[in-house]
């Protein structure tokens, strides 16, 4: 078989299997993204605590997870951890969607560890007499964080943390490695069926492309707007 077979993309059961895989791959980004933002706000908190005991946990979190490979915690997730639990809950769990529940996991505590350390910058570069004001109105240390500073923080943030987003959306490839049938996987699966490598591997390179370059766009049009405008 010779030359590019763009049909194979466009119809047909390898279309399905390929559009499957990249709905994976989008819905396993916005999860992670979801649910690793607010544990990040946690452990950047965490981080910035008067109190040694506060901070030491959050830099052990940062520290441990970030100093793991994210294929070691995939397959942690998926082949140690289950094995940790009760018998009940270990044999419920086997009957989900395990490979897409441990790879979730695994994703958004190694996400996590890393848009802490973005936010923690964040709010390092907001004035402390903002806070201090706060507190001087008579605000607790947290509110003073929720409506003041972290509101400021995250303006700040925007960028590097949709830059975190393009790589959790690069990232969800490797949950390959543990069966979750994302895009990668499908696009394997689709050059095994039909030994089209390179239409199936295409179509892969060009939907992380495209998605990549989107949240780039994005990235771009957001600094233009709230950064360089005066």
């Amino acid at each position: 078989m010779t030359g590019f077979d763009l049909q194979l993309l466009l119809s047909g059961p390898y279309h399905d299997w390929l559009l499957h895989g990249l709905a994976i791959s989008l819905g396993l980004t916005a999860g992670t993204v979801v649910m690793a933002f607010p544990l990040a706000v946690v452990v950047a908190l965490l981080r910035l605590s008067s109190r040694a005991p506060l901070r030491a946990i959050g830099t052990a979190y940062v520290e441990s997870i970030r100093n793991v490979p994210l294929l070691a915690h995939m397959l942690f997730w998926y082949f140690g951890a289950p094995e940790l639990l009760p018998d009940v809950l270990k044999r419920w769990l086997y009957t989900q969607d395990i490979e897409l529940i441990g790879a979730l996991i695994a994703l958004t505590l190694y996400t996590a560890a890393y848009v802490a350390e973005d936010i923690r910058s964040g709010i390092r570069a907001i004035p402390p007499q903002q806070l201090q004001a706060g507190l001087a109105l008579g605000f607790s240390y947290l509110t003073a964080m929720r409506l003041i500073v972290l509101p400021q923080a995250f303006r700040v943030t925007v960028p590097p943390l949709i830059s975190q987003a393009i790589n959790v959306w690069k990232n969800t490839s490797v949950a390959t490695v543990i069966g979750v049938s994302e895009l990668m996987y499908q696009a394997a699966k689709v050059e095994a069926a039909s030994f089209r490598s390179t239409e199936a591997f295409a179509f892969a390179t060009a939907s992380y492309l495209a998605i990549s370059l989107l949240l780039t766009s994005a990235s771009l049009a957001y600094v233009h707007r709230y950064h360089l405008r005066t």
